[in-house]
């Protein structure tokens, strides 16, 4: 089977609130804090995309380059190719904040170890679920509620990395998981259920 898994707090944990936070201190911005535990940057401070895009090319990016790894991630990921399925990295980054996203993303990976067979970048989160079911993707685990449903409404199986971002709408996924071994039970029981 093919497992897609998306990167952005799904195998890393980001810290927008530190990163970002040192950035409008340093700069004497007057952007405050709006929500500690969103999903994205834009919805962190009270700044625009464009604020968000200015922080990114001025030294944001490291934000996702020095990201660590969730706990478990590497090993369920090694667990599953070891079982014979596919893992495909599929990840939303975009080319407007990372010029080449695929190299960005694979420099993290592969620095981390993280095991996986193919690499997709640049796809959106509303487009994540279409993206699968064009490729024969059967589960994609991804912490955006958005990414999951769309999978969902295409055929294929969504887990959702559950964290503090998500957790309110997590039940609008039928499978997720809130650590790596969780994340690893749901899909083990999927393989089960569609092998």
């Amino acid at each position: 089977m093919k497992i897609a898994v998306d990167i952005d707090d799904t195998l890393n944990i980001l810290d927008r609130v530190g990163r970002a936070g040192a950035y409008i201190e340093r700069n004497h911005l007057p952007f405050r804090l709006v929500n500690e535990h969103a999903g994205s940057f834009v919805d962190t401070y009270d700044w625009t995309y464009d604020d968000v895009l200015r922080f990114i090319h001025d030294g944001g990016i490291v934000t996702f380059t020095d990201a660590e790894v969730r706990k478990w991630a590497r090993e369920v990921l090694t667990g599953w190719r070891a079982a014979g399925h596919e893992v495909i990295v599929l990840t939303s980054r975009r080319e407007d904040w990372f010029v080449n996203p695929e190299k960005v993303s694979r420099d993290w990976l592969e620095k981390r170890r993280i095991p996986y067979d193919a690499l997709v970048a640049d796809v959106p989160f509303g487009e994540k679920g279409k993206y699968c079911a064009e490729h024969g993707i059967s589960i994609l685990v991804d912490d955006s509620v958005e990414a999951c449903l769309n999978a969902q409404e295409n055929g294929v199986r969504a887990v959702l990395a559950v964290g503090r971002h998500n957790i309110d709408r997590a039940s609008e996924v039928r499978y997720g998981g809130a650590n790596w071994r969780q994340i690893d039970y749901a899909v083990r029981h999927i393989l089960s259920l569609i092998s």
